[in-house]
């Protein structure tokens, strides 16, 4: 059944995101049984189980076993601030990741040596199978679990130097530019590409969502005279945080 040209599933996940959104669903209220729905929009069960799929997908409503679906508290999004490259004057590479004044958090990481699969060998100018340091984060905020990067170095650069480890040495837990410097790797330029996708099990799992639900994932790559000397995935819960650029007008 289609209404207007829209099919009849999302027409009625629309009228009850209306109804969420305004607050005559609100949070932690169940949401109308598949027989009302079915009974109250003159649709059939297929219909009334496809929109409830949709607000689950959307992050909206959850199901409780044995008890229905409800929904969802809505939490109000905070920002990750990005703001290309700032002088670290000793704040640690949370500081610029976040790169929000006032914002403290804290990381857990693990690095190890990996060869280089075809993407991020691309992205390095490298050939795949080449030893990399992988570098993998979490990020805590307040001690809520907000953000994971997970970054590559080609050893053929960092390899025997004393920051081949990033978050080791005299100068572990610094940013991407400082360490180069150190030897003598010389950062001009910075791209990040953003974009969304359905989050992974992993991924979900670690920064507390539920299947279906959205990330945001920030592909980093740091230069040294149009050679690419890092690169990184940042990825950042859709439903909880916005990205916002800082950007100089020069």
């Amino acid at each position: 059944m289609v209404f207007g040209g829209q099919p009849a599933y999302l027409r009625v996940a629309g009228d009850l995101r209306k109804k969420i959104v305004d607050g005559s669903l609100p949070p932690h209220t169940r949401l109308p049984s598949q027989a009302r729905i079915r009974e109250e929009y003159g649709v059939s069960d297929t219909v009334a189980l496809e929109a409830r799929k949709v607000l689950m997908a959307e992050g909206l409503v959850e199901g409780r076993s044995g008890s229905g679906t409800y929904v969802r508290e809505r939490p109000v999004p905070r920002r990750v601030a990005r703001s290309g490259y700032r002088p670290a004057g000793g704040a640690t590479s949370f500081r610029q990741e976040q790169a929000e004044d006032g914002a403290y958090g804290s990381w857990e990481s693990r690095s190890e040596q990996v060869p280089a699969g075809a993407a991020v060998a691309q992205r390095l100018g490298i050939e795949a199978g080449e030893r990399v340091m992988c570098t993998s984060y979490l990020y805590r905020d307040a001690g809520e679990a907000m953000m994971l990067s997970t970054s590559w170095e080609p050893l053929a650069l960092t390899g025997r130097t004393p920051v081949m480890l990033p978050e080791e040495g005299p100068l572990g837990g610094m940013g991407v530019v400082e360490r180069m410097a150190a030897i003598d790797v010389i950062v001009d330029n910075v791209t990040e590409e953003v974009g969304a996708r359905p989050g992974l099990a992993e991924e979900l799992l670690a920064l507390g969502g539920v299947p279906g639900h959205v990330v945001l994932v920030i592909q980093r790559t740091y230069y040294a005279s149009g050679r690419p000397v890092e690169t990184a995935d940042v990825v950042v819960p859709a439903d909880r945080y916005q990205i916002a650029y800082h950007l100089p007008v020069r």
